[in-house]
């Protein structure tokens, strides 16, 4: 059976609201059903557009991430590939939602993943969660693409910006968006799960609502040491 063919493959997770989110990076239990006829794979008809990488067209379909490491990363919303889940973004970023939340699970040479606001990967928004819209499109280099608990249908804030192709991941999270500017920004996030000191996402915008970009505080500089009298009467050499 398959099932009995793909459980020996070792499994990796994502961590989602409610509970932990399974996102294997091999093949291992793709099929949990010994059912043939519940495990047959529809046929998908469907036809998807490609990505569009010029960031100043159709805008209202970017998604801007200003992260705290002082970058600017842009994204292709694909609504062709996956409508529900791109309003949602849609909707949270509008309402400020991603605005401060961490990186809060990076594996190198994997994924970064956010979205949870309490930072520890079983949160999420107030709203329910989506119906899957799982799609042929491969999860390769810059894929952005929902993050879900072991329920196919539990996808709630959550995202995932993977690194190099998992194509173990298609047609099993909702794959909805492309990095299409300043891929080199998501590779310097902060990694650790958690990370010591996590890359936060400073606000999160759609291009089209022309947000400005938040300014960066600079540190506070250390104080100077003390002036003693004693410092003041050493000799030059010792100064």
């Amino acid at each position: 059976m398959i099932k009995t063919a793909l459980g020996a493959f070792a499994a990796m997770t994502f961590l989602a609201a409610p509970a932990a989110a399974f996102a294997q990076d091999t093949d291992r239990d793709m099929v949990e059903s010994g059912d043939a006829d519940a495990t047959a794979e529809a046929v998908d008809n469907r036809t998807y557009p490609p990505v569009n990488f010029d960031a100043t067209v159709d805008t209202d379909d970017v998604w801007v991430l200003d992260l705290s490491n002082g970058e600017r990363v842009k994204i292709r919303l694909m609504e062709e590939w996956a409508p529900r889940h791109v309003a949602r973004i849609k909707q949270l970023t509008r309402d400020g939602f991603y605005d401060g939340v961490i990186f809060h699970r990076v594996i190198d040479g994997f994924m970064a993943q956010t979205g949870d606001p309490t930072g520890t990967g079983q949160g999420g928004s107030e709203l329910p969660d989506l119906e899957e819209e799982f799609n042929p499109m491969p999860h390769v280099r810059g894929t952005v693409s929902m993050a879900r608990a072991t329920d196919e249908d539990s996808a709630n804030s959550q995202f995932f910006i993977v690194f190099y192709p998992r194509f173990s991941l298609d047609k099993r999270y909702t794959n909805f968006g492309r990095v299409i500017e300043n891929m080199g920004a998501v590779d310097a996030i902060n990694r650790g799960e958690p990370p010591a000191n996590p890359t936060r996402v400073l606000q999160a915008s759609i291009a089209s609502d022309n947000r400005p970009r938040p300014v960066m505080t600079a540190p506070a500089p250390e104080p100077d040491a003390a002036v003693t009298a004693d410092a003041l009467n050493a000799p030059l050499e010792n100064q």
